[in-house]
């Protein structure tokens, strides 16, 4: 086995350079991730993550218009389209996606156009792959339209509760697509998920900042990266502190 990779979800300059120093090998660049799960970060952001970040981190850029369902309208699929080229025009390594029939399952067509706007990128499918009614042809269909690898839970809640969808799904994908665990993952988790035989790991490491925006501004506060939850990560994947 291979050395399992470290993946970031970053929403700011200061979470993507705290995790590039730590040892984070790519992050996966996005906006909102708290209360949205992930949607695309603005052309600002990640022009500024990528002159922030040294080159040999790879920086992935989720491209998702709106929370919700994975089935987009046409328009919607045409704003990806637009996106995904713009995060490569920018210099982003790859990009994430994810686009789903009325079925449920992939959309062959959307992911294709995705993939083609990529041109030459990394893609990777995120979690809209625990959705889908069968696992294996999804796998088969990624696979032919040149996707490089898939985010997946298992289907669970937390990657760890699904160690056993994500070891069928390593063993199906068979080396011809990376297979990358995410979604709830905390250092404690890292050990097991390798021990499944996935490529990387991926987690949020994220803490929360309480704070009002005031009138018109929310009263959630907010999250960002916690440089010590991705050290921890670092080290549970056998890798020296920085």
């Amino acid at each position: 086995m291979g050395l399992t990779l470290l993946e970031i979800a970053v929403q700011d300059v200061a979470g993507a350079t705290a995790s590039a120093s730590l040892g984070a090998d790519r992050l996966e660049l996005c906006a909102a991730l708290a209360v949205t799960g992930g949607i695309t970060p603005s052309a600002g952001l990640l022009d500024a993550v990528l002159a922030a970040v040294p080159g040999h981190v790879g920086v992935h850029v989720l491209v998702r218009p709106r929370a919700g369902s994975f089935v987009y309208a046409a328009d919607e699929l045409d704003v990806q389209v637009r996106d995904v080229r713009a995060a490569v025009a920018a210099g982003a390594a790859g990009v994430v996606v994810g686009a789903l029939d009325d079925a449920g399952s992939v959309d062959r067509e959307a992911v294709a156009r995705l993939v083609a706007a990529a041109d030459g990128r990394e893609v990777t499918f995120h979690r809209a792959l625990d959705t889908v009614p069968v696992l294996e042809p999804a796998l088969d269909h990624l696979a032919a339209l040149g996707v490089v690898r898939v985010l997946t839970s298992g289907g669970a809640a937390r990657s760890i509760d699904g160690l056993d969808r994500l070891a069928a799904t390593v063993a199906h994908a068979a080396g011809r697509l990376q297979v990358m665990a995410g979604g709830g993952v905390r250092p404690a988790d890292v050990g097991a998920l390798v021990g499944v035989g996935v490529d990387a790991v991926h987690l949020s490491a994220s803490r929360h900042v309480d704070g009002s925006g005031g009138p018109g501004g929310g009263t959630g506060g907010y999250t960002t990266t916690d440089p010590d939850v991705v050290a921890q990560a670092v080290e549970a994947l056998g890798r020296p502190r920085r």
